[in-house]
């Protein structure tokens, strides 16, 4: 029974092993091309963040059409460098300690957005973030405020091509709020007061006021259209796509694929927010609370154009002549920092915090990147909390894994007898395992209780991974030495002798220092114990500490640290739990070093010769 608790293991094992192998096969690769578009991306000074596809300008609907903002526009003949993309407007600029960038007065669109405290590489002399871009560069990116009329009113109103002027203020600063007028001609003007927070936040406060000599209807809107998605955009514990929060619908998570050749999703509500998610930054729309609007996810029929969409509409407002009016919303454009984006929510953005995804260990995750958060800010390095998170995690579940430990060393000790009974029935298995049970029951033993430390081990392990993977703040985080970034793999590879051979081995070959710590250390754990007996589950154990090895090589460089030093604290638990039960601990024995030390000493047969 012995071998069946180990066999148990393997199976789990194994298990683990092919759900790994979709991280070793999807994830690592998308993560590896989105890096190398980010590099190219960085040295072209282009946008980071959006593939390289046919661009094309979005414009707004005529009067004529139906009372909702909607794709349109042709598709542009030629695309620009970004400088002259921006060029090809008059503009307002934006600065902040946390933004770069510019609004288009043509249109009043936001469509030029820089994020000054991150870079494309760890190189601080990389390229900063581009968020937003103008069109007819290679992938517009951009929001913008409006309003519709009703079809057939014949009001005219702002809209795409419409230049508005400056008000008021020359620069937007988080001190130095800014407003753009714009006069119809013929009675109806309007007043856009923007203000930007210390952050991300924009706050887009229209004020309309009529004096055509008529009542006016207008259904206030906002939009964020979008031309190509980002590069690797599948990955498959994270979202990257549209997404939107509302009391009545939940969280909506939508991918780009879900909205190709699919009709517009469309929601009604009076709280909550919608925008478009990248791994580590977001642009997001937040309507005024209490104020009952219409959010869509959309996709450009036109299959020429890979162009997605999200806005919402307000309910109408209608001025009567002399009658003034005034709608707000808000606009987030930036990093998903996980102190601004719960700020938000704290501040009233409906569960904003769910923008970044936590996943299905939320209770878990969240948590234990606040832990790592707070462990780091004392120490200065996450590299260093993950070692000391993982001793508390320890601590936490010592009595638990003390106990599977103690189960485990009593079975070792039974061993002997084990084998005298297996030699006793070798021709009766049934017996064999009877008496085996018997002999259990008669020393008190849970032959399943060691499965117990691979059962803790697996939430943390994937609340990190999750931590690691999607929290901005572990981006271009370093250890110590060649590791350079917590949320990547570990750059060196056996196969190039770790840099001494002037080659890149592929993907599959990368087997840095850090992944191989982690196997032996594995390896060492697993030969704690003697091999189990039944030769297929001897070389199930034998290869998993080689698999894991090449599995988690892809992985974040972070987690293969947590999980070597987990493993060696692993190793020191059990060999002090084993000395005090009496158990002889003869690692060296089972890994076989004591026969190769045998033909140095004379103490076993030396080879013929």
């Amino acid at each position: 029974m012995g071998d069946n608790r180990n066999f148990i293991i393997a199976i789990f094992l194994s298990v683990l092993v092919f759900i790994g192998w979709q991280y070793l096969v999807i994830n690592p690769q998308m993560e590896a091309e989105r890096a190398r578009q980010e590099a190219i991306e960085a040295a072209a000074g282009a946008e980071t963040g959006a593939a390289d596809a046919p661009g094309g300008d979005v414009r707004l609907p005529s009067v004529e059409a139906p009372a909702q903002p909607g794709i349109g526009g042709v598709i542009a003949a030629e695309t620009l460098p970004r400088d002259s993309a921006l060029a090809q407007a008059p503009r307002l600029a934006i600065r902040s300690a946390e933004l770069d960038g510019s609004i288009s007065l043509r249109g009043a669109r936001f469509d030029d957005l820089r994020l000054r405290q991150y870079r494309a590489t760890t190189d601080p002399e990389s390229a900063e973030i581009a968020l937003f871009s103008p069109a007819k560069t290679p992938a517009p990116y951009f929001s913008e405020f409006g309003f519709i009329g009703v079809p057939g009113a014949n009001v005219n109103l702002p809209d795409a091509a419409s230049v508005w002027r400056v008000a008021e203020g020359e620069t937007l600063t988080p001190e130095t709020p800014v407003t753009l007028a714009w006069d119809n001609g013929a009675g109806l003007t309007f007043l856009r007061r923007i203000t930007l927070d210390e952050h991300y936040l924009f706050t887009i406060s229209d004020r309309i006021e009529n004096r055509t000599g008529q009542a006016v209807t207008l259904f206030p809107y906002g939009l964020i259209s979008r031309t190509g998605k980002p590069s690797g955009s599948s990955f498959f514990i994270l979202h990257e796509g549209l997404i939107g929060m509302f009391p009545e619908d939940g969280l909506r998570e939508v991918d780009y694929s879900d909205l190709e050749g699919e009709p517009a999703q469309t929601f009604d509500a009076s709280r909550g927010w919608l925008g478009m998610t990248d791994k580590y930054w977001a642009t997001v729309l937040a309507p005024e609370n209490d104020r009952p609007f219409t959010a869509r996810f959309s996709e450009d029929p036109d299959p020429r154009r890979e162009i997605y969409q999200t806005d919402f509409r307000y309910e109408a407002i209608t001025l009567t002549d002399g009658e003034n009016s005034t709608v707000e919303s808000r606009l987030f454009a930036g990093a998903k920092v996980t102190s601004v984006v719960d700020s938000y929510d704290a501040a009233g953005i409906y569960k904003f915090e769910l923008l970044i995804d936590w996943g299905w260990f939320h209770f878990l995750t969240k948590p234990l990147f606040h832990a790592l958060h707070f462990i780091a800010g004392y120490i200065g390095n996450f590299g260093i909390a993950i070692l000391i998170i993982t001793v508390l995690i320890k601590l936490v579940f010592y009595p638990l894994a003390n106990k599977s430990y103690v189960a485990m060393s009593k079975m070792k000790k039974l061993q002997p007898e084990m084998e005298k009974l297996r030699e006793r029935h070798k021709d009766d298995k049934l017996k064999q395992q009877q008496e085996i049970m018997e002999l259990y029951k008669k020393e008190k033993v849970n032959p399943l209780a060691g499965c117990l430390p691979v059962l803790i081990q697996i939430p943390v392990f994937f609340a990190l991974y999750k931590v690691l993977f999607v929290t901005i703040e572990m981006r271009h985080a370093p250890f110590f030495g060649w590791i350079t970034d917590l949320s990547a793999p570990d750059p060196t590879s056996l196969f190039n002798l770790f840099g001494l051979i002037p080659w890149d081995p592929p993907s599959l070959l990368i087997i840095g220092i850090w992944p191989l710590i982690m196997g032996f250390t594995m390896f060492v754990q697993m030969r704690m114990n003697p091999l189990p007996a039944d030769p297929i589950q001897a070389q199930i154990f034998t290869w998993m500490p080689v698999i894991f090895t090449f599995m988690l090589a892809s992985f974040p460089a972070g987690l293969v640290i947590y999980w070597a030093w987990n493993n060696t604290l692993s190793v020191l638990q059990q060999g002090v739990i084993m000395k005090r039960q009496g158990v002889k601990i003869e690692v060296f024995s089972n890994m076989g070093f004591d026969k190769v030390a045998a033909l140095f000493t004379g103490g076993g047969d030396k080879p013929k010769g």
